[in-house]
């Protein structure tokens, strides 16, 4: 399949036309509207430093269907504990950041760039990009963020300063969107990780088709304004 180069038009080639490896195009901006299409297309910007900006549209895709969250024995033994605070939207452009600082600390550079965290405050600011926050004694430990389109959120990325912190989020997340009769959480790209806890893999094209009917759907926007979602991971 070739690579397309965008243009300043806010446009997409399909994601079906993506290559084998999942890279589609090449170019373009991070400009809210440029951002909402991608992902309503199936379509996500990752890129590292000193690289242009890159479109993605793997084949397969992994999914998170909420109901079907996996939690282990010894989460469940965190999660009883109650030792963790869990928060909506009360610290995302810190969220973001942390999910960028440990690739620093590793020497491994970040695909959060810069302007890719401006781009994902903005739209926080717009109403669809969300964080979930794990804290401890007062203090922020792990959490994730993404983006709520319709019945699908897309997960970005999560961080983990202490034990369990981010795993403990993601439960959150999880039955929050089920709760809502959300469809699916998109996770991207498959990892160990997020396989163990329930994630799975489908073939892009039904991924796509289940994200066409998700994202005209009407979900309730107040479940973002909650500022506490203790009762949640119980």
């Amino acid at each position: 399949m070739p690579l397309f180069r965008l243009s300043h038009q806010i446009e997409f080639p399909p994601a079906w036309l993506a290559r084998s490896d999942g890279l589609l195009c090449i170019g373009g901006d991070l400009s809210c509207e440029r951002l909402l299409l991608a992902y309503q297309n199936g379509i996500f910007p990752w890129f590292s430093e000193n690289e242009p900006i890159l479109w993605w549209s793997p084949d397969p895709r992994l999914v998170l269907f909420p109901s079907q969250i996996k939690i282990s024995r010894s989460l469940r033994k965190t999660i009883r504990k109650n030792m963790f605070q869990i928060t909506l939207d009360q610290a995302f452009a810190r969220t973001i950041n942390a999910c960028a600082a440990p690739r620093k600390k590793a020497q491994e550079g970040t695909w959060l760039v810069d302007e890719m965290k401006d781009a994902y405050i903005a739209l926080h600011r717009m109403g669809y990009a969300h964080s979930v926050e794990t804290w401890y004694q007062g203090q922020l430990v792990g959490g994730l963020y993404g983006i709520s389109l319709g019945g699908a959120f897309f997960g970005e990325s999560m961080f983990s300063r202490k034990s369990d912190a981010s795993k403990v989020a993601l439960v959150a997340l999880a039955r929050l969107l089920q709760a809502h009769g959300f469809d699916f959480i998109d996770c991207q790209v498959t990892t160990d990780h997020l396989c163990q806890m329930g994630a799975v893999e489908i073939p892009r094209q039904r991924f796509l088709d289940i994200l066409h009917r998700s994202t005209i759907r009407k979900t309730d926007p107040d479940i973002w304004r909650q500022s506490a979602i203790q009762d949640l991971v119980v």
